[in-house]
């Protein structure tokens, strides 16, 4: 292997699909979903979608439109997930330090979880989530 190669190789992301060994489903909540901070609420929804993905805890993601963005702040944390794409995060700034990073999104997701472009998930140990 030739030296550029290599380089495109190594800056290649890797990518997977759902499958057997690692599921993930994406379903309509149909209950309510609220968000809240210090009582006042953040973002609530009838429209979030719930994704569960192998083993982990499922994730609420929140339509933008349902979350009051004013009260986020934009960060320049950027991870990456092999089955979902680029991620990109929110800081909550009433939360200070907390708050870094406490909410994320794929602005373009992976086709296998396309359905949560546009939304936003909240780490749920640093905001109060109610589904109602």
């Amino acid at each position: 292997m030739n030296e550029p190669e290599k380089d495109k190789k190594k800056d290649e992301k890797e990518k997977k699909e759902p499958g057997p060994d690692h599921p993930i489903t994406i379903s309509r909540n149909p209950r309510r979903v609220v968000v809240t901070l210090a009582g006042r609420v953040l973002a609530d929804s009838t429209a979030a979608l719930t994704l569960r993905e192998a083993s982990y805890p499922p994730v609420q993601y929140i339509p933008r439109a349902d979350v009051d963005m004013r009260r986020l702040a934009g960060s320049d944390r950027a991870t990456y997930c092999p089955y979902k794409g680029d991620c990109g995060y929110f800081s909550i700034p009433e939360l200070g330090a907390r708050g870094v990073n406490a909410v994320w999104t794929y602005a373009t997701p992976y086709p296998a979880v396309a359905e949560i472009a546009g939304h936003l998930a909240f780490y749920a140990n640093r905001v109060t989530m109610e589904e109602r």
